[in-house]
């Protein structure tokens, strides 16, 4: 189990302009990433060092946004003006986390502009737009290409600062009794700095280490 990636919400001005105004800051250039059928959602990607990697993402016009949960997730927050909507981590055994959260993960599936087709397994999606300050969990399926590999990069993930509990978030990641999410143990390399939310948690903003030095957004 480690973070995965983190998922920002596109802007007013869209998809493309928000993914280059983040690339910017982080002198990475966003790579095309696809539509998600299922979900009424595209995306673009910025790769990070350390098989992590930033999703940016937009709703469509599409039947699929309006019952998804990831879908509806993704509108409101780019209705109240885009930014962080998410951090996701990674999981060999996603079964595990059917049994911590109670119930099955469901299926995602997206196609990039080359033609390959990226498949995972994904839980705790719901839980976006009123306890996002837990992560969401994925299992890419065997042999998908990490979106980390999208491209070449320079800039590493090292801070997320939530807004919530850190017994909340380690009671959902099973991690009482073991290094949590507060100690750099469980994740070296990455430090989770919790805040009193003023208002919904979720996350409030994340930290990198760049070419050109350390970047917060």
């Amino acid at each position: 189990m480690r973070v995965d990636h983190v998922v920002y919400a596109a802007a007013a001005d869209g998809l493309i302009s928000t993914a280059k105004r983040v690339g910017a800051l982080l002198g990475v250039e966003p790579n095309d990433g696809g539509i998600h059928p299922r979900f009424g959602t595209r995306n673009m990607i910025i790769p990070l060092k350390n098989d992590r990697f930033v999703e940016v993402v937009e709703v469509l016009d599409h039947p699929a946004s309006d019952k998804a949960p990831f879908g509806q997730a993704v509108r409101a927050c780019s209705e109240a003006g885009g930014g962080w909507l998410a951090w996701v981590v990674r999981v060999n055994d996603i079964g595990i986390a059917e049994g911590l959260v109670g119930r099955a993960a469901a299926p995602g599936n997206r196609h990039r502009p080359d033609g390959v087709e990226l498949s995972w397994k994904q839980l705790g999606v719901k839980g976006l737009t009123s306890d996002a300050q837990v992560p969401y969990f994925i299992q890419w399926a065997d042999g998908v290409p990490h979106p980390s590999g999208d491209g070449p990069t320079g800039a590493s993930l090292t801070r997320l600062q939530i807004g919530g509990s850190p017994v909340r978030v380690r009671d959902w990641l099973g991690l009482n009794g073991e290094p949590g999410v507060d100690r750099d143990e469980w994740e070296p390399g990455i430090t989770f700095d919790f805040a009193a939310p003023h208002g919904t948690p979720g996350l409030i903003s994340v930290s990198f280490e760049t070419a050109d030095g350390p970047v917060t957004i």
